[in-house]
């Protein structure tokens, strides 16, 4: 058995590793780069080195550098992760050739799989259904654009070496191939080493469907059922769910044998995952076979009770798989939610910064058998680096179906606690109640078209802004109870607190009675209806559980001015809760307006300028291309919204701006 793992990544995977190779009894190695050094996976691992400057192409994907962390540590085994090194094969060779055990598959698999050309030709061999495309190596944006014409649009761009949605376009007209083809190469260049370019038949309305495998050294390969990665954006997955809400028992079977057959065609052993465009017709195409741990694998745990980690380790240390395919039960449903640093408000551009609060929800086994499991390389004042991937944590959930997983996530969703940074967490929790992702009618498409104009909140209706105004006004009320308690007495006299209020929020105003009495709180509306209301809240805390009216909420509050902050399922509200009186006069004060940036380009996001492609007194055309700004390993090209004439540009090539500072000035 192994006896040292070294762990050749960072962030969340590298604490998922930890934490099973604990479990086993293995001691574990981290490496790090300058802005990794206070990370939780060095702070978790039995031993840490340093392997260099922050960017990863000098530290995380230097082989050099981490054949040296092995030597220096003794370690006799790497496990990869995903990213970075996980598919390199000149990386495998060299454990290889060192002696050290590589936990993942044989230098072939990855070789075969690794190029998505090569692995088309060969998946066709062993008779997988592909995608119609052009297999070859593409030279130029010219000949991108005669194939693609010949393919027929749309057409999907896609980096060879690729994977995680870097290096990948959708065309839909010449111009479109012709600018994805040179952005696929610069995104595929700077995340993978290897700028290799190739188009495929893009196929409308597919549902991304993938296949879990898992072999052993002994020429035993199974599928682990599937798992539903169709909630996409930017072709990044930001939903997962196994299993799937659309396979039927004879499509998942084909679906898993074909995998199986691939995974042998190339001696296959280790976790490794085949990926299939699924229409709607249930017809399978195979994408791509990733040779390594998904990001996406607790899901599979979760319903299979197999740790995939694990296995790995096992099957590395030469054991065969104690289990077969007839032993594999699917089990429940779970659900993955990928909690990013990206701001949804500002269509979802990467967020930096310190993370001032962090607190997820608890992890574990609820009373009513609800599993909830948080993988995670954060932690609260932690910092998120402009250098890495954007994913902060992956929230998954498990029930014994899907819609109460569903609703499970929506909960934990709501008691998961980040400030300090944009994240994601309004949108997920948007996903989790809409009627179209809970009915499962959903494709790679579904937040293109449900979101089309990008995400600016959940707006309440008519029970949600009740129960709203509700907790509002709880709320509201331990804050005069405080008052009253602090300096609520004036001689002889208490202060005495009102019981009708007028809570106003996002143009409403619903006028409330709270009646107290010994067996609880209600709230009585105008249409005279009255519902109980409870609440743990006390002032300094920044979330809270309350029912209302039988619904329990957990809350998110902050108090801002004179108004109450409340969040709950992408909900973003800010309250204020007045006497009627004061409601009156308030209706009479005038709006401030914001300051007038339309003759401004600002940056987006924290990021790199690296190209500004206009100048002083250019006369621009909307849709023009004005200046490209990169953070995370991914590549922005702001657009000119209409056209104008170039004022002033105020930054250049190379110069790193913070949100909203400025790029260029219009007349």
């Amino acid at each position: 058995m192994i006896q040292k793992i070294l762990i050749a990544n960072r962030g969340e995977i590298a604490c998922r590793v930890i934490k099973t190779a604990r479990k086993m009894g293995i001691a574990t190695v981290a490496v790090y780069s300058d802005a990794d050094a206070d990370a939780l996976h060095v702070k978790m691992a039995d031993e840490a080195v340093h392997i260099g400057p922050s960017p990863s192409n000098q530290s995380y994907i230097v082989i050099d550098k981490i054949l040296d962390a092995i030597k220096k540590t003794g370690a006799d085994a790497v496990h990869p992760g995903y990213g970075f090194l996980s598919e390199n094969a000149v990386f495998a060779q060299a454990l290889e050739k060192a002696g050290i055990a590589f936990i993942g598959p044989p230098v072939g698999a990855i070789q075969a799989m690794g190029d998505k050309i090569t692995s088309k030709k060969l998946a066709a061999e062993a008779g997988v259904s592909t995608v119609p495309g052009h297999m070859g190596l593409i030279a130029d944006a010219d000949e991108a654009v005669t194939i693609a014409s010949e393919i027929g649009y749309p057409v999907m761009i896609k980096a060879s070496a690729g994977g995680g949605g870097k290096g990948m376009r959708i065309a839909w007209n010449d111009a479109e191939a012709r600018e994805g083809f040179q952005s696929s190469k610069n995104e595929a260049k700077a995340s993978f080493g290897d700028d290799r370019i190739f188009i495929e038949k893009f196929v409308p309305q597919p549902r991304h469907i993938e296949i879990q495998v898992l072999g052993d050294k002994h020429g035993t390969v199974l599928y682990l059922g599937e798992r539903e990665c169709s909630i996409q954006r930017r072709n990044q997955k930001v939903i997962e769910e196994a299993p799937s809400p659309f396979l039927d028992a004879a499509t998942r079977r084909a679906m898993g044998e074909q995998a199986v057959a691939l995974s042998k065609a190339v001696g296959y052993h280790s976790a490794g995952t085949v990926e299939f465009i699924v229409d709607g017709n249930r017809n399978f195409y195979f994408l791509e076979m990733n040779t390594r741990l998904q990001v996406e694998h607790p899901v599979t745990e979760l319903i299979t009770g197999i740790d995939l980690v694990e296995q790995m380790i096992r099957v590395a240390s030469g054991e065969k798989l104690s289990f077969g395919q007839d032993d594999i039960k699917l089990n429940g449903w779970a659900i993955e939610s990928r909690l990013y640093a990206e701001d949804p408000y500002r269509n979802f551009l990467p967020s930096i910064g310190r993370l001032s609060r962090y607190r997820p929800p608890v992890e574990g086994k609820t009373s009513d058998g609800i599993i909830v499991r948080n993988d995670t390389g954060v932690f609260e004042g932690g910092e998120i680096s402009m250098y890495y991937d954007p994913m902060v944590a992956k929230l998954c959930t498990w029930a014994p179906d899907r819609l109460t997983a569903i609703d499970a996530m929506s909960a934990a969703l709501d008691n998961f606690e980040v400030e300090g940074i944009g994240h994601n967490l309004p949108f997920l929790s948007a996903v989790m109640q809409h009627e179209r992702f809970r009915s499962g009618n959903i494709t790679t498409a579904f937040i293109a078209e449900e979101f089309p104009d990008g995400f600016h909140g959940v707006e309440a209706d008519t029970a949600s802004a009740r129960k709203l105004a509700a907790v509002a006004t709880l709320v509201h009320q331990a804050l005069q109870d405080r008052a009253v308690q602090i300096s609520g007495t004036i001689g002889n006299h208490r202060r005495v607190i009102g019981k009708d209020w007028v809570v106003t929020f996002a143009g409403q105003e619903h006028a409330v009675t709270l009646n107290t009495s010994a067996d609880g709180a209600y709230i009585q509306l105008p249409d005279g209806s009255v519902f109980a209301v409870a609440g743990d809240w006390t002032p300094g805390r920044s979330h809270a559980t309350f029912n209302v009216d039988g619904t329990e909420m957990g809350v998110k509050i902050d108090l801002s001015g004179t108004g109450i902050r409340l969040r709950w399922r992408g909900i973003d509200i800010t309250a204020h809760v007045r006497s009627p009186r004061v409601a009156e006069l308030a209706r009479l004060m005038p709006k401030k307006l914001p300051p007038d940036t339309s003759k401004m380009l600002l940056c987006p996001m924290p990021g790199v300028i690296t190209a500004v492609t206009v100048v002083q007194g250019e006369t621009v055309e909307a849709g023009q291309a004005l200046a490209t700004v990169e953070a995370m390993k991914m590549e922005n090209i702001l657009r000119a919204e209409r056209r104008g004439v170039v004022k002033r540009v105020a930054v250049s090539a190379g110069i790193s701006l913070a949100v909203d500072e400025l790029i260029l000035e219009f007349e």
